[in-house]
């Protein structure tokens, strides 16, 4: 049948290209556009598969060359080339080989004042030039001038013919050649002149396209260098921008401003950061490396060239998919097992790190039943919330004994009772009322109660009349002593009388001795001050708040305020209120303006400039030894007025897109409401977006490479009191020296008869801090051969966290992991009793403390070190490694390795493991798949995490190797030390698009919430596992009879479940949702195959158009030669 049909068509080409009869071409085109106006495209692909292009072309050319060309044949057969030369990527060149271009381009010209017949020339032009070659073939041609002819000023007559006009010069502007040829012939002026005349003509908004199409000429034109110089030079910024003013509101005009936007972006002067380099502010010697002068941002007008290749677009080839081409295809990599990177007996140095393999644990026996440590167990608590009686020092007020109640009764009750399909700790209520800020209620006077309802000291008048300083109150320094010695600071004073009165209690928190911490805490610029938050602590809000949800039109404003700003700078102040490069003080206090500071730890703000007396232009540091990774912020502010609106726009952002535009709200903690018993941290601010802007590093800066964009991350904030001090960070910051002081806190408050909990120093880092490594088991019941046997031969599991310091939300899922770790849950009993947890919680203690996003101090990424790492250069990965292949070489490899991220282009949280089958199928790869044998239990804990925690979802998983992650941690562990359960577990930002926290931005509490998910999850992982001990199925049917029904729901839940087929995803893939903010991000659709085949049909159908002018009746053309 196929071959009858394939026969017929072929039959129909044939009769067509070889017959004279005029009535059988036009019923063979009848039957053609018949066959081709109904059904799919699949039928003229076919149609093109059997030469009906060719056909189609050779007719045009064949008729047109006769002595009088038949226009009721030329037009059917225009229409038909139309339709078919849009589904054919080769039609422009077919077109100029069987010199169909010329012929039409003639009678173009020959029909100016012949409307129907030019009309239908024009849209075989613009399917012709859809090629860019045969768009510059056109333009050699004449082209362009014969378009000029038929685009004129205003008028209400030939309006189709023009649009159509304006529609083919824009395909014929995406030539550089043609191009060029515009600017040096005047046209940009003209095309200005025309756009203006259609505008303020065009009242009723009637022609909309005719002049979207011009401004679609001006952005193709404005593509090239000279284009836009001769752009700026004929005012069109000036004259686009106040051309659009009176209209933004109005919808039917979105055609052309969105136009218009991507011209100004396009157009508006490139420039470089108004930084005095791109390197850090900060410098740090690596050890073996020779410094450099860091490189200078100099100015560069532009950084495209206008070349002269052209760029065809309608190559044959199918388009690939590009993040295919990153998967590992190498089966002998995938498969093959790396031999060690060191000598053998460099191992030994960790048997130190594992002393619980050799321990006798004497003092069970000596002292059974009594206390391990008096000094230790007056902190302990079997629910690890540090109490009122645990010191005096801990005791701050009378209300100290309900310190941590609630966060007590929570643990009293099992994880289970958490899990996803039954309820979780988030208040959902907050879902209902979306914009609810937990500041709202908050009065800017200074009398109020804390959150327990008891009232608190007038602090504002307390500060007043005292006339501390309230900026070294609220920063203090490290110097500061909170002993009971002799004070010799007022300062001190004051924040030892705050603490006594105002403090609310923090679990796992001690202000004293995060003071003490910081003091060691070793800075590469020496920070002097502490932030306040870091210092007072954080107690996560009593609700969760909602995504922002994005206000329509909020990114073309702030686009729209930047071009005011070039183009109207009269009210733009431009003052530098703060510099980390600027060594004379910049700020003054009595000055109508909010003062800056960064100079802390984890800070990271460079340069403050006032914009307008309430807009502010920021600046962040790029990581030490670096000249990238601007993402990380933290900064102080002080000084502000309450209920105005803030703006500050951080200027150099450096990734393409950020949940900024899809809900995610930075973070900001109001030191008065801390005062006022909330000290919290919450989202805050509106009128969010990120977008591209007009900023870019030199090639110099660049090393020689094409300059980098930056990206406008702006927001506005209004500040809840008078002259506050708050802070303001990308996400919850978590300072190195807060880790230390939890681990001192954790390590007194654990249950030491249950609990064995150990700190070691991993090794030192290369700005000289301690990297931490914690281990937590059960204590052996004795220490009788048969206890310690049991208690040597638990499995390990590994845990490392926060080797991108940036990834603040990492450190709270880890913190989360190690409180649940040492409490008194039955599951977390489970595990100790099952399973030794080796932790090392921060693999980037300098990035953290310095301020960084990505990098350690010698400007690498540590993540992509696993391979080879230096004991010199990247000591944390070089020793984490060690111990892994120590553990692996004594044949105790871990049953899970598991590296905590943040994720800051994607919702929820996720697992990427490693997979050779599923990474040689989506690689489309089957050679040796057949007789490779992989255990697929790798897929288990995603799935089980699936179905128990609220932010998990296993739709986002991924378990490809790709050729740019081999040095990560996850493959490396999984290819050296043969961990198939290696994993890396992704953070979002901002928070879920699904499962009970829908729609919710992640607090510090549903952080800390899925650390301990996933140790529930690791529990159920190993009884599901056949290797499960009958003993420990037992201990788990005793000590959580009263959850067993429960458990047992969800591990046959588990078993049965199925996730979703894996998506090819990387560590910081592009947005899955999509929106336009960059130059070019805005399709403008000129290819639309649905607008132009109605336009065809409906010409077809009515082929007297009213607006067309009167035609020349029995008008004829020329025969062409």
């Amino acid at each position: 049948m196929a071959e009858q049909e394939a026969s017929g068509l072929q039959v129909l080409l044939h009769t067509l290209q070889s017959s004279s009869d005029k009535k059988s071409i036009l019923t063979i085109l009848k039957v053609l556009g018949d066959l081709l106006s109904v059904g799919t495209d699949r039928r003229i692909h076919y149609m093109i598969s059997k030469g009906g292009s060719e056909a189609l072309l050779q007719t045009l050319v064949d008729t047109a060359r006769t002595a009088s060309p038949d226009y009721d044949i030329l037009l059917p057969l225009f229409r038909l080339l139309a339709k078919v030369g849009l589904r054919d990527k080769k039609i422009g060149r077919k077109a100029l080989e069987l010199e169909a271009l010329d012929v039409t381009l003639i009678l173009a010209r020959k029909n100016l004042s012949h409307g129907q017949n030019l009309l239908h020339c024009l849209w075989a032009l613009r399917v012709f030039a859809s090629s860019v070659s045969m768009g510059a073939m056109l333009g050699i041609n004449g082209a362009m001038e014969l378009l000029f002819k038929v685009i004129t000023p205003y008028t209400q007559k030939r309006t189709q013919t023009i649009r159509a006009a304006t529609e083919v010069l824009a395909v014929l502007l995406k030539s550089k050649s043609n191009g060029r040829r515009a600017v040096n012939r005047g046209y940009v002026t003209s095309l200005l002149w025309l756009h203006q005349d259609w505008h303020s003509r065009d009242t009723a908004n009637t022609y909309v396209q005719i002049r979207r199409g011009l401004l679609l000429c001006l952005k193709h034109i404005s593509a090239l260098r000279s284009g836009r110089e001769a752009f700026l030079a004929a005012q069109g910024m000036e004259i686009l921008f106040s051309t659009t003013q009176n209209c933004l509101d109005d919808k039917s005009m979105e055609p052309v401003i969105s136009v218009v936007l991507q011209i100004l972006r396009q157009c508006y002067p490139k420039s470089p950061l108004p930084l005095v380099t791109a390197s850090s502010a900060y410098a740090f010697p690596v050890p073996g490396h020779i410094a450099t002068e860091p490189p200078c941002d100099l100015p560069e007008e532009d950084l495209e060239d206008d070349g002269d290749d052209e760029v065809d677009k309608d190559s044959d080839t199918e388009d690939g998919k590009v993040e295919d081409d990153d998967l590992e295809t190498d089966v002998n990599k995938l498969t093959s097992k790396p031999g060690l990177d060191r000598p053998e007996e460099e191992l030994m140095q960790y048997e130190a790190m594992c002393l619980e393999l050799s321990y006798s644990f004497e003092e069970l026996e000596s002292k059974p039943g009594g206390d391990l440590n008096s000094e230790k167990t007056q902190y302990a608590n079997h629910h690890h919330i540090l109490t009122a009686a645990s010191s005096k020092q801990h005791c701050y007020n009378k209300d100290q004994s309900s310190c941590g109640q609630e966060r007590e009764d929570s643990v009293r009750s099992s994880l289970l009772c958490m899990v996803k399909t039954q309820r979780s700790t988030v208040h959902l209520g907050s879902k209902r009322k979306p914009g609810v800020n937990p500041y709202q209620n908050v009065q800017s006077n200074s009398l109020g109660r804390d959150s327990s309802g008891s009232e608190i000291p007038d602090i504002q008048a307390s500060l007043k009349a005292d006339a501390w300083d309230i900026d070294a109150i609220f920063c203090p320094r490290m110097s500061a002593s909170f002993s009971n010695s002799t004070r010799t600071g007022e300062a001190v004073e004051v924040i030892d009388k705050l603490l006594q009165t105002h403090l609310k209690c923090v679990p796992f928190h001690d202000p004293y001795l995060y003071m003490a911490k910081a003091r060691r805490t070793s800075s590469v610029v020496d920070f002097k001050m502490v932030a306040f938050p870091d210092v007072w602590g954080h107690c996560p809000p009593s609700t969760t708040q909602p995504m922002l949800e994005r206000k329509c039109g909020v990114q073309r404003i702030r686009i729209f305020e930047d071009i005011r700003r070039l183009i109207q700078p009269s009210d733009v102040i431009n003052k530098v209120v703060f510099s980390l490069d600027e060594p004379w003080p910049l700020q003054d206090n009595a000055s109508n303006c909010l003062q800056f500071f960064s100079k802390f730890e984890s800070g990271n703000l460079r340069k403050a400039i006032q914009v307008r007396e309430f807009e502010y232009d920021l600046l962040v540091n790029v990581d030490v030894n670096s000249t990238q990774h601007q993402q990380w912020f933290y900064f102080k502010v002080s000084g502000m007025q309450a209920a105005v609106p803030y703006h500050f726009n951080i200027i150099n952002c450096e990734k393409p897109n950020s949940q900024f535009n899809y809900g995610m709200q930075p973070t900001l903690y109001s030191v008065k409401e801390a005062l006022l018993g909330r000290p919290t941290w919450i989202r805050t601010g509106y009128e969010i977006c990120y977008y591209k802007n007009h900023y870019r590093q030199s090639t110099t800066a660049a090393g020689g490479a094409s300059g980098k964009c930056y990206y406008t991350l702006t927001f506005a904030v209004t500040f809840p009191h008078n002259e506050d001090v708050c802070y303001l960070a990308y996400h919850y910051p978590y300072t190195y020296t807060a880790l230390m002081t939890h681990l001192d806190i954790l390590e007194k408050s654990v249950n030491l008869k249950e609990v064995y909990f150990r700190q070691d120093v991993l090794c030192q880092t290369l700005g000289g801090n301690p990297c931490p490594l914690v281990t937590i088991t059960a204590m052996p019941e004795s220490n009788s051969d048969e206890h310690l046997e049991q208690f040597r031969h638990r499995p390990y599991q590994v845990i490392t966290a926060r080797v991108h310091p940036g990834e603040s939300n990492a450190s709270w899922v880890m913190k989360g992991t190690l409180e649940f770790l040492v409490s008194s849950d039955p599951v977390a009993r489970l595990l100790r009793e099952n399973f030794i947890f080796k932790i090392i919680p921060m693999l980037n203690p300098d990035g953290v403390i310095n301020g960084n996003h990505r990098c350690s101090l010698s400007g690498e990424d540590l993540n992509r070190q696993w391979l080879s790492p230096s004991a010199h250069l990247q000591p944390t990965i070089y020793h984490a490694k060690g111990l892994l292949y120590h553990l692996s070489s004594i044949g105790r490899s871990p049953v899970v390795f598991c590296d905590f991220h943040g994720h800051s282009q994607k919702k929820n949280v996720f697992l990427y493991g490693c997979s050779i089958k599923e990474t040689l199928w989506q690689a489309a790869c089957t050679v040796g798949t057949s007789t490779i044998l992989e255990d697929v239990n790798y897929r288990t804990l995603p799935k089980i995490l699936d179905k128990l925690a609220p932010a998990f979802t296993m739709s986002s998983c991924s378990f490809l190797v790709e050729k740019s992650r081999a040095s990560t941690a996850r493959v490396v562990v999984w290819r050296e030390m043969g961990v198939s359960r290696s994993y890396t577990m992704e953070s979002s930002y901002c928070g879920c698009n699904q499962g009970p926290y829908q729609g919710l931005q992640f607090g510090t509490r549903e952080l800390e919430e899925m650390g301990a998910m996933f140790c529930l999850g690791l529990l159920i992982l190993e009884l599901k596992s056949a290797s499960c001990s009958h003993q420990l199925l037992a201990r788990a049917a005793t000590l959580l009879s009263a959850e067993e029904e429960a458990l047992d729901q969800h591990l046959q839940r588990c078993s049965s479940s199925s996730g979703s087929a894996p998506s090819e995803l990387e560590d910081e893939p592009a947005c899955m949702e999509e929106i336009d903010y960059s130059t070019d991000s805005s399709s403008d659709q000129e290819g639309s195959l649905s607008e132009l085949d109605r336009r065809i049909q409906e010409c077809a159908s009515n082929k007297d158009e009213g607006e067309e002018e009167e035609e020349t009746p029995g008008q004829e053309g020329e025969a062409i030669p």
